[in-house]
């Protein structure tokens, strides 16, 4: 069922102030104004929020080619939206909901539901997976559960196309899951686990299930499939007479599955299955009851999480086989259960060799997700050309002509360069089609293609009807300092071609989480008033973490400034595409004209450094090379590092009143000594005091006010009132807390790993390591040997017992001395321990903070010592 745009201020409640020029029919729905792909027929809902109003950037997706607006409050005049259209609502959040529900309401086939705390994503996956063979489906790309995932994801369901819709559903406090519930309409369910994520938006945990199973209470709802062995989520499903099928695996009364595992000596489990005396004839049929002798499955997994989600995909195999008749043998029950792997939910983004930038999608391939692995290619700013090697797009339910009519649209309006198709249909039948995205289309509304001229990059294709015929040719050389997404079906086994392309690396790894990095960016952005700027520190290699990328996140997410230590850092950023305003802490007069160059604001601390950047900008005028970047000047309040005291302040206000023309004051800025620290706060207060008078003594001799900022990652917190003009986050955007309530709500971003190269078995009275500093025990121990030393950044003082390490989640002492390139660890305590394994070094479970103080040191010095041969792997969903 097609929508008109004129529709919808019938369906939304809403009013039409502008009809579109020409007519438009609904096609894809826009909520975010930096990621702006297909044009045609996109509806922008201008959503608003504590800290984003998407009518902001109406003007600005106008340019981009947005022609169909969805808004609460209009622009004051539409005379520069020619041709637009705009319908105003209410509330664009409900008017995007009730649009998705709308269009739920065509589909007629069956729509499950997954909610739950934990394991959502990964059963809706292997659920798709399973049920693949036999039907269309549509389901959530990645963990699209919210309140504005859920509708995008929804909109996604076509009639007359798919014959069966999968989606997730997640809540944080009350009256979320009724919104959902009226766009889901669901006939089936599955409810996972309930834990305690969330706990916080409700009462109780009795209100957290009753919220969540609401979802299930709805017209038309025929099953959910749940685990008996919760007691709580058992008796709430049978206090309101839910329609459900209940497993079970410790014999829990009323389920009518009962699962028996045992774990083998291979990483797999064996389940054998047994249909429980009292199970419901209406969901298993006479015919069937001879389930009620064992069968038996293996699934390949052993971990806990992952046999409980499997367990659940299992229950659903078996009530389809024998309530629907959708009889599936054993045997193939069995041979797609094998092939259930580990589900990568997140996009990884690593150094590829010879200046190239991977962007590692490759655990699945549908157009939802290739939209979204598109748009995370068109954010990076780097220079060179955008390259997508692509695999067959599978159960997409669409005629070949047409599928890849839509990946060729796609592909254009993202600004790729070079394409290489991999798979029989990419071969032959989407070769035509593909080759349109070679073609400008002014339709896109996309400044891409000019983008292409100016750099003088052309499009190209290549295609290969397997991966092993792409390995076959693949020579790394051909590709240079470009930015590569490789996204591909699993059954494809591109990590493959990952492997040819990425640099090579070691066994370990610091894996930068981006999400837990923009939920730390947020948690500190919303406590800023309004109208204050934020300035993110990305110095130091971004506190180990990787400089362009994180500068290309706080970029999308619109920070304000970004500050390095020395100008070869910011050069770096430039060279990188990064645009956004740079401020240098420690510039030296030899760096004067790089800092010109690149368009990097200095820092300047003393008067000295004042009269060489005069000299310099005198310099600058008389060569006509256009003047220097506009200063911060950086007053000494207290710390006693850097800075101008107070009683340098006639100097400098007579060189400035001298020299405005010169001299232009971008900020005016000082350090905080103590402002993570209660028992110093009258001292922070001096601090401020001082700053104040100061600060007001230069604007008065400058005659215009400058950018004023004073406050770091514990202070945002602590001292509000300070905020001033612009704050400067820190290593709080890391995850290294300043207190309890930071503790509570900062998640950590970086993640140190690395691997057991080899295990022995040391009888007792054997010594370890150099010096024999690893000394004798009385009993006999496990020594693990892991490929990580003090020249990878781990520090030596961690020695002896200092330092842990977690494997299979449990902690391993080191073991004598720190080498060069490896430690030991005693693994008696870890006996599933294995060479090759993955352990962490710090990261969840195992803070920096409390490594830190072990040694007698400060989570800065972990985080920045890890050495750049480390190579970094960046996650997002």
């Amino acid at each position: 069922m097609s929508i008109q745009f004129l529709d919808l201020p019938a369906l939304l409640g809403g009013t039409l102030l502008q009809a579109p020029a020409p007519a438009a029919e609904v096609a894809t729905l826009l909520l975010d104004s930096r990621r702006v792909g297909l044009t045609q027929g996109a509806v922008f809902f201008a959503l608003r929020g504590p800290n984003h109003d998407g009518h902001q950037h109406l003007a600005a997706l106008y340019a981009k080619g947005v022609r169909l607006f969805v808004v609460s409050h209009p622009p004051a005049s539409l005379a520069p939206f020619a041709g637009a259209g705009f319908v105003q609502v209410p509330d664009t959040l409900a008017a995007l909901q009730a649009l998705a529900a709308r269009h739920r309401a065509a589909f007629t086939g069956p729509v499950w539901a997954i909610t739950g705390s934990n394991g959502k994503t990964i059963v809706k996956e292997w659920l798709a997976q399973l049920l693949a063979p036999d039907e269309d489906i549509c389901r959530s790309p990645k963990s699209y559960n919210s309140q504005v995932g859920v509708p995008l994801s929804v909109w996604e369901l076509a009639p007359g196309r798919h014959t069966l819709g999968i989606f997730e559903a997640g809540i944080s406090e009350r009256g979320e899951m009724a919104r959902l519930a009226h766009i889901i309409r669901p006939t089936h369910g599955i409810f996972t686990t309930l834990g305690t994520a969330h706990d916080a938006g409700f009462a109780s945990e009795a209100e957290k299930l009753a919220e969540k199973l609401a979802l299930f209470e709805q017209p038309g709802f025929e099953l959910l499939v749940y685990c008996a062995d919760q007691p709580a989520v058992h008796a709430a499903v049978q206090a309101r007479g839910l329609p459900a099928l209940a497993w079970t695996r410790h014999a829990a009364p009323g389920a009518a599955l009962r699962f028996r595992l045992k774990a083998t000596t291979s990483g797999t489990t064996t389940v054998r299955v047994r249909l429980a005396e009292t199970a419901a004839t209406a969901h298993f049929p006479a015919e069937h009851l001879a389930l009620r002798a064992a069968s038996r499955f293996t699934l390949p997994f052993a971990d806990e999480p992952s046999v409980e989600n499997a367990l659940h995909c299992l229950a659903v195999l078996l009530w389809r086989q024998l309530d629907l008749g959708k009889t599936l043998a054993a045997a193939e029950m069995q041979r797609r259960l094998l092939r259930l792997h580990p589900v990568a939910m997140r996009l990884e983004m690593k150094a590829g060799r010879h200046g190239c930038y991977l962007l590692d999608d490759t655990y699945n391939n549908d157009l939802a997700g290739l939209s979204l692995a598109l748009d995370a290619l068109s954010r990076q700013a780097r220079p060179g050309g955008r390259t997508l090697i692509l695999s067959d797009v599978l159960e997409s339910g669409l005629s070949g002509a047409d599928l890849y009519a839509r990946v060729a649209a796609l592909v254009r309006a993202h600004g790729v360069t070079r394409l290489i198709g991999v798979g029989e249909a990419i071969s032959h039948v989407g070769q035509a089609e593909l080759a349109e995205a070679a073609r400008p289309n002014d339709e896109d509304g996309t400044a891409e293609l000019h983008r292409q001229a100016q750099h003088g990059q052309r499009f190209s294709i290549q295609t290969y009807p397997s991966t092993e015929t792409l390995l076959a040719d693949l020579q790394p050389l051909r590709f240079q300092n470009e930015t590569i997404l490789i996204k591909g079906a699993r059954r494809f086994g591109f990590e493959r071609v990952v492997a040819a392309l990425q640099q090579p690396q070691h066994g370990t790894v610091l894996e930068v989480n981006l999400d837990a990095l923009t939920h730390n960016l947020h948690y500190y952005r919303q406590r800023l008033n309004a109208g204050t700027k934020l300035m993110v520190m990305v110095k130091a290699f971004a506190y180990g973490s990787g400089s362009y990328e994180v500068a290309s996140l706080l970029e999308f997410q619109r920070a304000d400034y970004l500050a390095v230590a020395y100008a070869d850092e910011g050069q770096q950023l430039r060279d990188n595409g990064i645009s956004l305003p740079i401020m240098v802490l420690n510039p030296g007069p030899d760096s004067f004209g790089q800092l010109r160059r690149y368009r990097l604001e200095p820092e300047i601390y003393s008067l000295e450094r004042l009269h060489d950047y005069l000299q310099a900008a005198r310099e600058a005028s008389a060569d006509a090379a256009g003047p220097l970047p506009p200063l911060h000047l950086k007053l000494d309040t207290g710390m006693r590092r850097l800075g101008f005291a107070e009683e340098e302040l006639p100097a400098l206000l007579a060189l400035l009143a001298s020299h405005r023309a010169q001299l232009p004051v971008a900020g005016i800025m000082t350090h905080l000594a103590a402002a993570d620290d209660p028992s110093h706060d009258d001292f922070t207060r001096q601090q401020l005091a001082t700053f104040r008078r100061m600060a007001a003594a230069i604007e008065a001799v400058l005659g215009y006010p400058a950018l004023k900022h004073v406050l770091n990652s514990a202070g945002i917190r602590r001292f509000p009132e300070a905020q001033l003009d612009m704050v400067r986050l820190g290593v709080g955007l890391y995850g290294v807390e300043a207190g309890a309530e930071d503790a509570a709500n900062l998640l950590p971003v970086s993640t140190l790993k690395t691997t057991i190269s080899q295990i022995k078995t040391l009888p007792a009275g054997t010594t370890v390591g150099y010096g024999r500093r690893g000394a004798a025990t009385a009993h006999e121990r496990r020594v693990a040997t892991l490929a990580i030393g003090y020249a990878d950044g781990y520090d030596r003082r961690f020695s002896n017992g200092q330092g842990l390490v977690l494997l299979h989640g449990r902690r391993a002492p080191v073991v004598g001395s720190v080498c060069m390139d490896m430690v030991m660890v005693d693994v008696t305590e870890v006996p599933e321990a294995r060479p090759g394994d993955v352990a962490v070094v710090f990261g969840q479970g195992l803070s920096t903070s409390e490594l830190a103080q072990r040694i007698g040191t400060i989570p800065y010095e972990l985080l920045t010592n890890v050495s750049e041969r480390v190579k970094r792997v960046f996650v997002s969903e």
